[in-house]
This record gives C-alpha cells, sequence and structure tokens, in this order.
C-alpha cells in the first residue's frame, strides 16, 4: 500500500508540475502577443536592447548573436530608437561578449557614444532589470530571437518597462530543439523571479542613463 501511495503523490506532484509548465508558458505567450512586432511596426523608443549570445572572441560572434546584432542595427538605423544597450557576460578576462557586440556595431557605422555596455548581463532576467536600474530605460525594444523574446518581454514588462519585442530568426539555428525546450523550463524560472522571489541583479552599482554619452560604459 505505501509504494502504492508514493506512486500515486509522484504521479500527483508531476501533473501539478505539468499544469504550471503549461500554464505559464501559455500565459507569457499570450500576454506578450501584441507586444512582439515586425520590425516596421515596432513603437519608437528610448533604445534597443540586444541580449548577448555565445562568442568565439571579440571579432568573432556566433550565427545567434549576429542576428540579434543585425536585426538591432537595423531598427538603430531605422530610426526607431538613438541607442543601444549591448547585454551580457563579461564575467571574466577570458569571455566577454559585450565588446564584441560593440566591436561588431561600430565597425557598421554605430557611433560609440550611442553604443551603451552592460557587462553584468548574464542572464535575461539580469539584462531587463540592469536596463531599468542601471540605465534607466522606460521604453525599450528586445532584440533576440523568437524562441527566447516573449519570456524578455514579459519580464520586462511586469518590471515597469514599456517593452516591445522583435525577433531575429533569419535562418534555422543548430541545436534549436534544445534551446526551445529549455526555454519552457526558463519561462517558469522568471515567471517566479517577477512574481515571488524578486532577486536584485548580480551586480548593480552606478546609473549611467541612457539620455547620456555611451562612453561613459565602455572599458
Amino acid at each position: 500500500m505505501k509504494i502504492k501511495t508514493y506512486l500515486a503523490a509522484a504521479a500527483s506532484i508531476v501533473a501539478i508540475g505539468a499544469a504550471c509548465l503549461i500554464g505559464v508558458n501559455m500565459w507569457i505567450g499570450s500576454a506578450t502577443a501584441e507586444h512582439i512586432k515586425e520590425p516596421g511596426r515596432t513603437p519608437e523608443a528610448e533604445a534597443i536592447l540586444i541580449l548577448g549570445a555565445r562568442v568565439y572572441s571579440e571579432s568573432h560572434v556566433s550565427p545567434m548573436l549576429n542576428d540579434r546584432l543585425e536585426g538591432g542595427l537595423e531598427l538603430y538605423q531605422a530610426g526607431k530608437a538613438p541607442k543601444i544597450i549591448v547585454s551580457g557576460d563579461h564575467g571574466t578576462v577570458e569571455y566577454d561578449e559585450v565588446n564584441a557586440m560593440k566591436g561588431f556595431l561600430e565597425e557598421r557605422g554605430v557611433p560609440p557614444e550611442d553604443i551603451f555596455m552592460d557587462h553584468a548581463g548574464f542572464s535575461t532576467y539580469e539584462s531587463v532589470y540592469r536596463a531599468r536600474d542601471i540605465f534607466g530605460a522606460k521604453k525599450i525594444i528586445i532584440v533576440t530571437q523568437g524562441y527566447h523574446l516573449k519570456r524578455a518581454v514579459y519580464v520586462a514588462r511586469v518590471l515597469g518597462i514599456d517593452a516591445y519585442g522583435v525577433a531575429s530568426d533569419p535562418r534555422s539555428y543548430y541545436g534549436a530543439e534544445k534551446y526551445e525546450a529549455r526555454e519552457k523550463l526558463a519561462r517558469v524560472k522568471d515567471f517566479l523571479f517577477v512574481h515571488v522571489t524578486k532577486p536584485k541583479p548580480t551586480y548593480l552599482g552606478q546609473q549611467f542613463p541612457i539620455t547620456g554619452d555611451g562612453r561613459a560604459t565602455h572599458d
């Protein structure tokens, strides 16, 4: 009897977990649908937030990050926002997403004063949180792949930012199925972050208003 009781309890826990997973994912999709736009239909904003991804060196970004940067660049060139925040992992000297992102944009003509560097964007949640608290952004356009965009926009809007999203998916990516599966769990994690635990980012620190000169954030 005890074994049957344990199995029944385990089955109930699994069922509840699955229901929560499905429910949160459906809720985030529904809540962000009207805020994810085609580039030409995106409202103007204070800044374009480009979320970091894998880099191989300061001059070699991954395909995913390349497409995010190209998408953000197109919005900037179209006049959708006067500033760009590049947010990623620069937790060690050896690994630096944000300088690679800055270099990519500067090589394509973006003035350095229009590029703000967030060196502590270690997660989607932290990148958005810091866009609000470090850069003082109140209205942003977030650029990342479509599978990731719903969570980023949802987190931003719950944190009080008037956020819109533009997907950067001009091609298929190796390992896309793995990323999409992991994203379903990440949505639940960030849902709990913004509604329940509300953790602080790893680092906050000095403020650099988005209305200023981005070179103040360069290293």
